[in-house]
This record gives C-alpha cells, structure tokens and sequence, in this order.
C-alpha cells in the first residue's frame, strides 16, 4: 500500500505533463502512487504513458466529463493514506510531498495540509508573484470569505475526503473552493510556509466566463451559509465582496476595461470595507493603467511590474539561502 495516493486529472495536457509528472517522480518522499486520469483526451497521451515505465504510475480513461469527475474518479481508485491533488499543467519542489507527509504523520488533528505557491507563466518563468497564506487551523471562517488554497498545494487524509465527499461535479468553476469550504467545516488546516507548488498561468486559466464563475460561487456560498448561527451571516457579503474583486482582476487580466468596472463596483457594493483594502487600491491602478494605455501600452507595462517583482523575490530568496 502507497503511503500516498497523487490525482493527476489531465485533458489534451500534453503540452506540460511530462513536466508536471517529472516533478512527481523528483519527489525526496518516493512511497507514492500516480493515478493520471485522462479525461476524454484526443492528444497522444496514452501513446506517451505506455512508454512510461515507473510501476507506481496508472493511468485511467474515461469520456471527458469535466475535472471533478476525473478527480473524483481519481479518489475512487486510490489506495494512499493521504491523497494528494495536481493539476497537469503544475508543478512541484521536491520536497513537497515529504514535508507535508511529515505534517499528517505529526499532527492527528489536521485533516488538510496545503503550502505557498509560486505563480509562473506558461513557458515556465517566474511571474514574480508568491502566494502566502497563513490559513491554518479553524479556517472555516476565513475560508468561506475567501479562497485562498491552490488545488494543486493540497494534500489531505483519504478518510476525511471520504467523509466530507469529493468534487461537486455540478459546478464547473469554484469546485475546489466548495471542498475546502467542506472541509473546514469539519477539520483542522495546517499550512507549510514556503512555496513548494508553482501554479502555471495561460490562456486557459483566465477564464473570461465570469457570469457563469459567479453563477456557481453563489450556489456554493449560498449552501455554505445555510444552516449558520446567525451571528455568522455577515461573512456572506464578504464572501460575494471578494469574489467580486476576484473577477475584476480576471476581466483585468483579459484586458476587459467596463467589465473590471463593473465587478470593482460590485465587490465595494457587497463589502464596503474593500474600497480601502490593498488589493483594491491596486485594482484601481491597474484600471486606470488600462484607461491610458493602448493595449500594447498596457503589456509593456505589466511586462516592467513582472520583471521587478522577479528581482525583488529573486534578492528574497537569495537572503533566505544565506
């Protein structure tokens, strides 16, 4: 029996597999099983997995039906203690799966265990961006504000997931955050405090369908938030606030410059309190960049911020190593 059970869900994602996959086998922790699941893929990847000769990979077919029938179809077959979710187009260090490994083994309480991650952009170069969290245990509250857990940094119990059930396969976008929100409600997080995941941006990650993202924020927000004391019942707006400057910089990203508007002033409308928030302040400069420039004026510009934020966490880490 594998001490943990890695889901792999994978569709026409040949492009970074053998990346991804790579950094699997990489792994410092090596008692491990892979269960990739090619979702209904037309590219050659079961061609690719036959040459694959390391006996803890197994690779499952099914018609594609989305990714959280194809995780859930992962969890099905697992045979791990612990079970540990990554996207194909991810990345880990190699020492992600024996840190957090350590983390269950030390810690009976926690059901979740996730790890900082870095952002880099579909050749693989670091965006400059790191996303730290301090989301550790009673979460419930911070979580259903917010999600702020990268699937693919996510390592839980087997028998928690079972309890709490796997993927909604009814909702499309924001079938991870309805997990953890799950979870939450029941287990205690723990957090390792260092980027250990790299979480790839490109063209498919910027989805440009907001309503429907919002469409199914609001079922899971409103099943969360159903059965609550009532002296919890203000997180909702918070909820729908953030959420809100979440698709703002989705439609900045996609260079969308009323539909940035529009979602700002929807995030401030719920929760107020955003308007004076950081991330809401820089929200408003990046729209107000969009309104100067052109649009090869504005990548110019994101170009210049990328590439100081790479030096500034380059020097980070270089004082870190000393």
């Amino acid at each position: 029996m594998p001490k943990v059970s890695v889901i792999i869900p994978a569709y026409n994602a040949m492009t970074y597999l053998p990346e991804t996959l790579e950094s699997v086998f990489r792994q410092t922790f090596t008692d491990f099983e892979v269960l990739m699941i090619n979702d209904g893929s037309s590219d050659n990847i079961v061609e690719w997995a036959d040459e694959l000769v390391d006996p803890r990979l197994q690779v499952i077919s099914l018609p594609n039906q989305g990714v959280s029938a194809a995780r859930n179809t992962g969890i099905a077959h697992v045979q791990g203690e612990y079970i540990a979710f990554l996207d194909a187009d991810d990345l880990w260090e190699p020492r992600k799966l024996e840190k957090q490994v350590h983390c269950l083994d030390n810690n009976s309480t926690v059901g979740l265990v996730h790890t900082w991650t870095l952002l880099i952009d579909k050749e693989g170069n670091q965006t400059g961006k790191l996303l730290t969290t301090q989301l550790e245990g009673d979460v419930w509250t911070q979580i259903v504000q917010k999600n702020i857990v990268v699937t693919s940094s996510v390592m839980v119990r087997a028998t928690c997931l079972k309890t709490v059930g796997g993927f909604d396969r009814e909702l499309h976008y924001c079938e991870d955050n309805d997990l953890w929100i799950r979870f939450a409600s029941r287990y205690v997080f723990a957090v390792i405090r260092e980027p250990l995941t790299r979480y790839r941006l490109h063209d498919s990650t910027l989805s440009t369908h907001c309503k429907e993202v919002l469409k199914d924020f609001r079922i899971l927000t409103e099943r969360a938030f159903e059965s609550v004391p009532t002296e919890l019942l203000y997180l909702r707006n918070r909820s729908y606030g953030n959420q809100n400057l979440y698709l703002a910089w989705k439609s900045v990203n996609n260079k969308n410059f009323n539909q940035a508007i529009h979602y700002r002033q929807q995030a401030i409308a719920h929760y107020p309190q955003l308007h004076y928030s950081w991330d809401c302040i820089r929200l408003s400069l990046a729209i107000a960049m969009m309104q100067w420039f052109d649009a090869d004026g504005f990548r110019r510009v994101l170009a210049l911020i990328y590439s100081v934020r790479r030096r500034i966490l380059n020097v980070a880490q270089l004082h870190s190593i000393r």
